[in-house]
């Protein structure tokens, strides 16, 4: 089964209510795992290039109060370069403090605002920051297999906000906790958690994989350090 067939197979019966619903769940868990955080933890270092982890919090709020019209207007002042418009939105919701930023987090769990129609794109978004942030401060958490497993085949099936699909081809993706399959050639099979992050470029993820593939998808975005995309 090709990437797009796989795609269109795990998402056929989700609804564009599920997706949402999906993204309201994995904010509210995400919130809740920040609630403790220390200063210094909120100023540790993500997964996503230089942005510390309230950086990262705030990113996911500008993402759920920045609809269509209003991204084209910011990215076109940008000059169209993704790195000044992030930056931009990011100032607008970063808070005086880091309690004051995951408090305007958490105005915006239940948002049904999106930049595009692609649900389930920023259910990826909310999927992979959320890890981007958890892993570093070695928080457990993580959404469910059944919201991980659409966001798996949106990210094999194309290039969006990350090229994910080009990172993975060739490579035959094998969940070893769910039903994500896609690709053909040597077989990288983990969690779909790692799957879905190796896709994203987050090489701190390629130690939850085994097999073959392993090695190709490493040669491709790198050795196992911070990603520079976000």
């Amino acid at each position: 089964m090709s990437a797009r067939e796989t795609l269109g197979a795990m998402t056929a019966r989700l609804a564009d209510a599920e997706l949402r619903a999906m993204m309201r769940d994995a904010r509210a868990a995400l919130a809740e795992d920040l609630a403790g955080l220390t200063q210094d933890q909120w100023h540790q270092q993500s997964l996503c290039g230089e942005w510390d982890v309230e950086h990262v919090v705030a990113h996911l709020t500008a993402g759920a109060s920045t609809g269509q019209w209003a991204w084209i207007r910011s990215i076109v002042a940008a000059g169209f370069r993704p790195a000044v418009h992030n930056a931009r939105r990011l100032r607008e919701h970063l808070g005086a403090t880091p309690a004051q930023t995951l408090e305007n987090f958490r105005a915006i769990i239940d948002s049904t605002t999106t930049p595009s129609k692609h649900s389930i794109a920023y259910l990826g978004e909310i999927v992979v920051h959320g890890q981007d942030v958890r892993q570093p401060l070695g928080l457990p958490g993580a959404p469910p297999v059944e919201a991980l497993t659409p966001v798996a085949g949106f990210y094999a099936a194309r290039d969006f906000a990350v090229n994910s699909a080009t990172a993975a081809r060739g490579v035959r993706l094998q969940a070893s906790d769910g039903p994500f399959a896609a690709g053909e050639g040597p077989t990288a099979e983990g969690p779909t958690l790692a799957l879905i992050m190796v896709m994203a470029g987050r090489a701190a993820y390629l130690e939850h994989l085994d097999g073959p593939g392993v090695a190709v998808l490493e040669e491709r975005i790198g050795p196992r350090s911070p990603s520079s995309d976000t």
